[in-house]
């Protein structure tokens, strides 16, 4: 292979795993214009939702505040996945988020959820959102107590290469961002969208 393809095949690989590295870079925009049909067509929220990719490193910021008359993500922070260590071992649990939907799986759930009803939580700043998964992939969300939450125990900035604890399948943030979701949420007449996807 001649200098120059070796060096341009070398910048693709680079800039394609930096893309998976620095969500600032990753290029969501299917999903951000899928989101806001979604939206549309189910009479959610259309000034902003939440992504949550899961294909990120646990230690760098993968929880995002997408404004869709903005057209950029607003805010994002660090969030937990599950463990996913009931029904069989997994050792790459802090690397790689599995998805099931089993109760009692401690796993993340995949697909599209609608925020519910703001409640009490023993986590973090004491606050909890139920969530109501939208797809066969994430059904059982409500029987398995998969609540958006926050946690002392995530950090408020980035901390790779370590990685952030594992959750029992809830999407759980550091305490200052949820007090901002907070805020956003308690100003939104309409319900929200979380998407988690890997």
């Amino acid at each position: 292979m001649n200098k120059p393809a070796l060096l341009l095949l070398l910048v693709y690989i680079c800039c394609a795993h930096a893309d998976k590295q620095n969500p600032t870079t990753a290029n969501y925009t299917g999903r951000h214009k899928e989101a806001l049909a979604y939206c549309r067509e189910k009479g959610f929220c259309t000034v902003y939702y939440l992504l949550a990719d899961l294909s990120i490193h646990s230690g760098r910021d993968r929880f995002f505040v997408y404004d869709f008359q903005k057209r950029k993500i607003t805010d994002k922070g660090l969030v937990t996945h599950g463990s996913c260590d009931v029904f069989e071992d997994n050792p790459g649990k802090y690397e790689n988020a599995k998805f099931d939907n089993r109760d009692g799986s401690h796993c993340s759930s995949g697909g599209k959820y609608k925020i519910g009803k703001r409640d009490y939580s023993s986590w973090g700043i004491k606050i909890k959102y139920w969530l109501e998964g939208l797809e066969p992939s994430n059904s059982n969300a409500k029987q398995r107590v998969v609540v958006l939450h926050s946690w002392e125990a995530v950090a408020n900035e980035e901390i790779y290469p370590q990685y952030s604890p594992l959750s029992w399948g809830c999407p759980a943030v550091s305490d200052e961002f949820m007090k901002m979701l907070d805020t956003k949420l308690q100003a939104t007449d309409k319900p929200v969208l979380l998407w988690v996807i890997k």
